[in-house]
């Protein structure tokens, strides 16, 4: 049976209700024939200007914020990439056929992006439904008149509120996403120098208010021409997970300074986890580098395994003393670790899942994709190659988790 053709454009046009298509710089691409119909406005009126040229703010009203907030909306979906859905809200629009007179119009707008291939926002479709006559239904005279009166008005006050609400609710997350980054950047500081070795660290926070998130690194210099390296994952988002990342990295800090080994430090680190609220399923590694003798020796609590390049471009991931993150357990047992040579000129990568992981993908995909950029630029130094992997492995449209990096020459 062959498939209907369906041409979609006649299908747009013909589309009940006000639909409208817009650039991300707010000029109409095109506008459906209700649209058109109860806008007041010919296609031609429409295509390829601005959107706010096309219908300014009732400058008869000093109260008017029906502009201010439509261009609010539509930048935050073009932001976001998210669909933004505004409270009723007035905006008059003036007569075509006799300028200067201005039409009280109550409208309910939804703006949706649309994103191209690259995941980057091509489109807003601005649906709206015209809700005026709703506002002003009267039922007739006398009580039943005052009384839809007084329903328009709580109606259009209920809307406000909503609105209002939602501001101060963008404002506070907004606010709480500063403070947790602030608190980020001052537990992770830029490292001091590891003797002769050279290293690079990156920490990439979330795109979006609400996705400011738990993840470190630390290193820590051992006796010896040895360093102690971690890199951990907080479960949960916003200051809360903050709070908790920064008494776990220094639990771990100060314990892999007495530990005999990274096994052992995550254990004091578990043990410890158990008294911290939202500690829980926390992924950590550890690893110990030791010059003097040419080993990596490492333990990992449910993290993403670490990424040894060798000087010939070839990577092994060190993944053979994996354990369940802390927590995961009931009981406490002794964690694995494992020690792995490695020769001059090689370089140890350490992440978190932010910079491969993707929500319709098989974590393995992340993992060739992280292994062909390190092929690809493994004759570069640390800080060259770890703005190198960012730029390959982040998405076009930002990373939505957090993303820690650590990368050092061995």
């Amino acid at each position: 049976m062959r498939e209907p053709q369906i041409d979609y454009a006649e299908v747009f046009h013909a589309l009940p209700g006000m639909v409208a298509l817009l650039t991300p710089d707010l000029v109409y691409v095109d506008a459906n024939e209700d649209f058109q119909r109860l806008a007041g406005r010919t296609r031609e009126q429409l295509l390829g200007r601005y959107i706010f040229d096309v219908f300014p703010e009732n400058p008869n009203d000093p109260a008017a914020a029906g502009m201010r907030e439509t261009r609010t909306s539509m930048l935050r979906a073009v932001a976001t990439g998210e669909r933004d859905t505004m409270a009723v809200i007035r905006y008059d629009i003036e007569d075509p056929q006799r300028p200067g007179r201005w039409a009280e119009h109550f409208w309910s707008p939804v703006n949706a992006p649309v994103l191209g291939p690259d995941g980057r926002v091509v489109l807003i479709v601005h649906r709206v439904e015209e809700v005026t006559e709703l506002i002003h239904a009267r039922g007739g005279a006398g009580s039943s008149d005052r009384q839809a009166r007084v329903l328009e008005a709580e109606l259009y006050t209920r809307s406000r509120e909503l609105q209002e609400v939602n501001e101060r609710l963008r404002r506070a997350h907004s606010r709480e996403r500063e403070v947790a980054l602030a608190l980020q950047e001052a537990m992770m500081p830029a490292p001091v120098p590891v003797g002769q070795h050279r290293a690079a660290v990156r920490y990439r926070p979330a795109v979006g208010a609400l996705n400011v998130c738990g993840d470190w690194y630390d290193l820590v210099d051992l006796p010896g021409d040895r360093l102690a390296i971690a890199v951990g994952d907080v479960v949960g988002h916003g200051l809360k997970a903050a709070c908790v990342m920064g008494q776990l990295r220094s639990a771990l800090s100060a314990a892999a300074r007495v530990a005999d080994g990274p096994a052992r430090a995550l254990e004091v680190l578990g043990l410890y986890a158990r008294s911290v609220d939202g500690a829980e399923s926390t992924t950590a590694v550890k690893v110990f580098l030791d010059w003097d003798d040419n080993t990596v020796t490492y333990s990992s609590a449910g993290h993403p395994p670490p990424a040894l390049l060798h000087p010939d471009g070839t990577v092994t991931f060190l993944d053979q003393a994996t354990d369940p993150p802390l927590g995961a357990r009931p009981e406490h047992v002794p964690r694995p670790q494992t020690a792995t040579p490695f020769t001059d000129g090689a370089t140890l990568v350490m992440y978190t899942d932010g910079l491969i992981e993707r929500r319709t993908e098989d974590i393995d995909a992340g993992l060739t994709r992280l292994t062909d950029s390190l092929t690809s630029h493994h004759l570069i130094d640390p800080e060259a190659l770890a703005d190198a992997l960012l730029a390959d492995l982040l998405p076009p449209e930002g990373n939505t988790d957090d993303i820690a990096l650590v990368v050092i020459c061995l």
